[in-house]
């Protein structure tokens, strides 16, 4: 018998936001694939996810690290694969948990395109978007009539973050950890401060709401944090 391979977005962190089919798929799983991104951290993914998990589940925890290294990269993504066709070959029910959506800045993306010729059936399952669940959160419309929409991952290049603040009505700007004064600075300039608000760790028992995004201090940002903002 064949093993099939399921992607499933878990939402940004309520347990209750997941959809009834992902939470279908998850109590069927043999396998359920907790992913990190280093090996000191737990799987925030598998935490949202475990009121569904039967007491027999098999969880494999793979670490995806987050380093330019091209060698540790592929030796990881190579040795992750293998693990799973394993898996897929004795014929589980793989399920790949991620946070938001699978197809939305996500790890599994990439785990998806090394596994689609693989011959083993896929299947993935929508999951609600931080920027979502924020905006019905706070009643914070996220766009509308012919407004403009644009989610930023707030890495990007100087001049292309720039752009895109410059056209956009509305916006969505994600990672904003690694660079948080110099967003906050580029939002007053396009006049897109004044009605901005940050949450981080959304839906999670730590979540935390910031209006005044100026008044943070040397606070560190949460890697999980995501500013909703629209022009005045």
């Amino acid at each position: 018998m064949s093993g099939i391979f399921y992607g499933v977005g878990v939402g940004p962190g309520d347990p209750e936001l997941l959809t009834v089919k992902a939470i279908q798929v998850i109590k069927e799983a043999d396998v359920i694939i907790a992913p990190k991104t280093e090996k000191k951290e737990g799987s925030v993914a598998l935490s949202i996810a475990s009121p569904y998990l039967k007491p027999d589940v098999e969880i494999l925890t793979q670490v995806f690290p987050m380093v330019s290294d091209t060698e540790i990269l592929t030796e990881a993504w190579e040795s992750n694969k293998q693990s799973i066709l394993t898996l897929l070959a004795a014929g589980k029910k793989v399920v790949f948990l991620t946070l938001g959506d699978p197809m939305f800045y996500s790890t599994y993306i990439y785990v998806f395109r090394l596994l689609e010729d693989s011959g083993y059936p896929i299947e993935t399952v929508p999951g609600v978007t931080a920027f979502c669940a924020i905006g019905s959160k706070l009643g914070y419309p996220l766009v509308e009539g012919n407004n403009i929409l644009s989610i930023i991952p707030a890495t990007i290049e100087e001049e292309k973050l720039e752009q895109a603040l410059a056209m956009s009505d509305n916006v969505v700007l994600m990672k904003v950890y690694k660079n948080y004064n110099e967003v906050v600075e580029k939002l007053g300039r396009h006049n897109l401060a004044d009605k901005a608000v940050m949450i981080s760790r959304c839906g999670l028992p730590d979540e935390e709401v910031v209006r005044e995004l100026s008044n943070i201090g040397d606070k560190k940002i949460n890697y999980l944090s995501t500013i909703l903002s629209r022009r005045n």
